[in-house]
């Protein structure tokens, strides 16, 4: 096997083949009654015929509609679904803590509750978490990757961000605000404490974990636009806040000296 990159802003080889038992599935929902119930159906059915063990945890992050309620019905036929109530202080950011908190796999997706993320995607994190990676991030795009209906602005602003974000670390990494990624449990253990209340969670995790020196790859992924029910991002609410958690970790990567880096 190839050695490890000495630069961890570039993509980490695999260095530890280390057997996964389990994989998370950590879902975040509010008001989600419209798609919640196929978004777990769907992701347990691939699961299943793909042979993963797993479990799915879904965070009710303080839903008004009959998110709740459904997932506590669905958990009757499905035991593989863990349904869990965010009783704190809510934000996607909490919620996805919540989970992490609550789940017992030894690896952890994090997905969408819309159905915006292709299941088929999760089988394949799954697949590169057990060839020894630490963190496997998905990218829309690159060669492979895609988008469907993303809204115009959206993803004019999207591309800019994730554009900042490179030069700001130096990393090949190109859409490091996306979600759905998949990481070993030592990753987020050795990346607390998460302090990100929002969405940009989505950038402190993987941010965090290249500049603690886990080793990482990038694979294509696909998304696609909700269809039912409406976006929980806020753009301008959410613009000062993932600047702050950028200069967060940057700050760490410069002026921290290695006290939070991975150990050998």
């Amino acid at each position: 096997m190839t050695g490890l990159n000495c630069n961890p802003m570039l993509p980490q080889m695999a260095t530890s083949a280390e057997d996964l038992k389990l994989l998370s599935v950590v879902i975040p929902a509010r008001d989600e009654e419209g798609c919640i119930v196929s978004t777990v159906r769907h992701l347990h059915l691939e699961l299943e015929l793909q042979k993963v063990p797993h479990e799915i945890v879904v965070v009710d992050d303080g839903s008004r509609d009959r998110t709740w309620e459904l997932l506590a019905d669905l958990k009757k036929d499905l035991p593989e679904l863990s349904p869990v109530r965010n009783d704190g202080s809510n934000g996607f950011g909490r919620a996805v803590v919540c989970g992490l908190e609550r789940m017992r796999g030894d690896a952890v997706v994090i997905m969408m509750a819309d159905e915006s993320d292709d299941c088929r995607d999760v089988v394949r994190y799954w697949q590169h978490l057990r060839e020894g990676y630490d963190c496997v991030f998905g990218s829309r795009f690159v060669k492979g990757g895609g988008v469907i209906d993303y809204p115009r602005l959206k993803l004019a602003i999207n591309r800019l961000a994730n554009s900042f974000v490179k030069v700001l670390f130096g990393i090949k990494l190109n859409d490091t605000t996306n979600a759905f990624k998949a990481y070993r449990r030592t990753v987020i253990d050795g990346c607390r404490p998460l302090i990100s209340p929002h969405f940009n969670l989505t950038v402190e995790l993987p941010l965090k974990a290249i500049v603690r020196g886990y080793s990482w790859t990038v694979i294509p992924v696909t998304w696609r636009n909700r269809r039912t029910g409406n976006p929980k991002l806020k753009l301008k609410e959410m613009g000062s806040r993932y600047l702050f958690i950028c200069l967060y970790v940057w700050l760490e990567k410069y002026f921290s000296g290695g006290d939070y880096r991975k150990h050998p």
